[in-house]
């Protein structure tokens, strides 16, 4: 195969990559083309069924050992959990009367939560109080 047909194939898996949602498959194909593509220009890969031998085993290595890493690292800072668990130490107002591990209602940034009272006294409708902690869409708050 000629060395620029090896460029034009990994130029399209790489370009074919940008069109899919967020897999990351053909990015490591269209790699390994290029570096055959580069191989072949050198006259380094030997005969065609050399090229498409190392152009698969090095598609199949990079993707076993460089895809979880690229996923991990694309999906850093991405997690709901870090943006909730920021509101951990803010002050919540209670709508309503919450009685000691009730669960009631309460306003945090403009925005009606379900609130449960973690205080072991109840705290009262308008009262200042600190949000221990997030469980889902739960807001555990004791008085100020």
């Amino acid at each position: 195969m000629v060395w620029w047909l090896w460029l034009v194939l990994g130029l399209l898996l790489a370009g074919l990559e940008l069109l899919t949602p967020g897999g990351f498959f053909l990015i490591f194909f269209g790699t390994a083309a290029l570096a055959i593509g580069v191989l072949a220009g050198l006259d380094l890969a030997g005969p065609i069924w050399l090229q498409w031998l190392l152009f698969s085993a090095l598609s199949v290595v990079s993707l076993l050992f460089f895809r979880n890493p690229l996923l991990a690292r694309m999906r850093r800072g991405t997690e709901l959990g870090t943006a909730i668990d920021s509101l951990v130490g803010e002050v919540a107002t209670p709508l309503e009367d919450i009685s000691p591990d009730a669960i009631g209602r309460a306003e945090l940034r403009g925005t009606t939560w379900t609130a449960r009272n973690g205080d072991p006294r109840p705290v009262a409708r308008g009262q200042r109080c600190l949000v221990q902690r997030v469980d889902g869409l739960m807001l555990w708050i004791r008085a100020e």
